[in-house]
């Protein structure tokens, strides 16, 4: 390896680690697990308590859910990961986007990651767990990601050059 891979690489990493401040990403996951149970307890008892009085109750439970959901995990974000103040009606439409887009991109990619799976590994029945097992990484990621550089991004410091 020659002396400027090596620092090239270094400032790659360098660069990749920014964005992962310490702690931050800890924290992110740590309340990711909490928006989880939230989010699956939220949809079973929507869908218990609705199946008796509505056709594809589990449909409704999700929709209801999931704007309740995404609520509950941008506060859990707002307060204890991101600690912004103020914005709330901009972050939260922008952590509708995140998601959003997170869910779009998993739902594309999925079918590729199970062929691929399926093709280059004995995985066969199997394949769509697994799928969504890295699917489920690699969303926490970008979610991550997106939060951090869109959701809850701070407007850059307006510097105050003065008088020279």
């Amino acid at each position: 390896m020659s002396f400027l891979q090596t620092i090239s690489e270094s400032r790659w990493a360098t660069r990749l680690v920014h964005h992962f401040p310490p702690g931050q990403f800890g924290r992110y996951l740590l309340v990711g697990i909490c928006n989880t149970v939230f989010g699956y307890s939220t949809y079973a008892v929507l869908t218990a308590l609705l199946t008796p009085h509505v056709p594809f109750a589990y449909v409704v439970a999700n929709l209801i859910a999931g704007l309740l959901n995404i609520t509950f995990s941008f506060l859990n974000y707002k307060w204890f990961v991101f600690k912004t103040r103020g914005g709330y009606l901009r972050e939260w439409s922008r952590c509708i986007v995140v998601y959003g887009g997170t869910m779009l991109l998993g739902t594309a990619v999925l079918p590729v990651t199970v062929f691929l799976l399926r093709q280059l590994t004995p995985a066969d029945r199997s394949a769509p767990y697994i799928a969504g097992a890295i699917q489920t990484g690699a969303g926490a990621i970008a979610s991550f990601l997106g939060h951090k550089n869109f959701s809850f991004a701070q407007p850059p410091a307006v510097a105050d050059h003065g008088p020279h």
